[in-house]
């Protein structure tokens, strides 16, 4: 699904990511972990092409074909999805125009016939049943006055309705209440079929209590530092990150 290789990139010429090395098959749910300024974000959004990131050296497959060419919008309409930290609010837009407009560019995109309003809404009740979501998020606009576990439920529903073959989550569990983060990670799991792919980026090992990763990567100073089970995120919460500095350095 994802190859990483050597990659180095850099913020205001600043370097940021020190060589990364990163395979995620089809399938799989990796969870990525460090501390503040170790570089997560920066591989999540250079992942998804965001603007303001430079590529000093390096490669970024996805599916095998090389995508640091590619704007953001031919990522997303080839399947890579990122649930932000922090959500925008669109003031205006309604969660279906929304929703609708962005699923038929995809499907443009990728040579398939849009979908007309009664096909589009079918496709959205079926998607708020198998995430148990409540059919008036679809009437308000997006994220506007919505709580912090409104807007990311909202992701991972927007999520379920454009399909992604590889989902990026950037701290999705920031500001959540136990309650929150329990809906959250339910409508996550419930998306995991054996072919989607998911890197989730997160500071706490709560958040992979709830899902669980088949790896954990842990990321220092901008490389991986040290990769494993999950076992790797509990001891990372029983004793920091200090027994890593070490291996950062070497």
């Amino acid at each position: 699904m994802l190859t990483i290789n050597n990659l180095h990139a850099s913020v205001e010429g600043k370097q940021i990511l020190k060589g990364i090395n990163l395979e995620l098959p089809d399938g799989q749910t990796a969870a990525l972990m460090g501390p503040n300024g170790s570089g997560k974000s920066t591989l999540a959004s250079v992942i998804t092409g965001r603007p303001g990131y430079t590529i000093d050296e390096g490669d970024i497959l996805f599916r095998g074909e090389s995508i640091l060419d590619w704007s953001p919008e031919q990522r997303a309409h080839a399947g890579v999805f990122m649930a932000f930290q922090y959500p925008v609010e669109i003031p205006g837009v309604n969660n279906t125009y929304f929703l609708r407009t962005a699923l038929n560019a995809k499907r443009t995109a990728l040579g398939e016939p849009e979908l007309d309003s009664i096909e589009f809404l079918k496709l959205v009740r079926e998607k708020l049943k198998v995430l148990e979501i409540k059919d008036d998020l679809m009437h308000r606009a997006v994220n506007e006055g919505f709580s912090g576990g409104e807007k990311k439920r909202n992701e991972i529903f927007q999520m379920a309705v454009l399909e992604p073959c590889l989902a990026i989550l950037d701290e999705t569990d920031s500001g959540l209440d136990i309650d929150a983060l329990r809906t959250v990670a339910e409508g996550v799991n419930r998306l995991r079929d054996g072919k989607r792919s998911f890197l989730v980026v997160t500071h706490y090992q709560r958040l992979l209590d709830y899902i669980e990763p088949d790896v954990v990567h842990i990321l220092a100073d901008g490389k991986i530092v040290h990769s494993g089970g999950k076992e790797v995120a509990l001891k990372l919460e029983e004793q920091g990150y200090g027994w890593l500095e070490q291996q950062a350095a070497s």
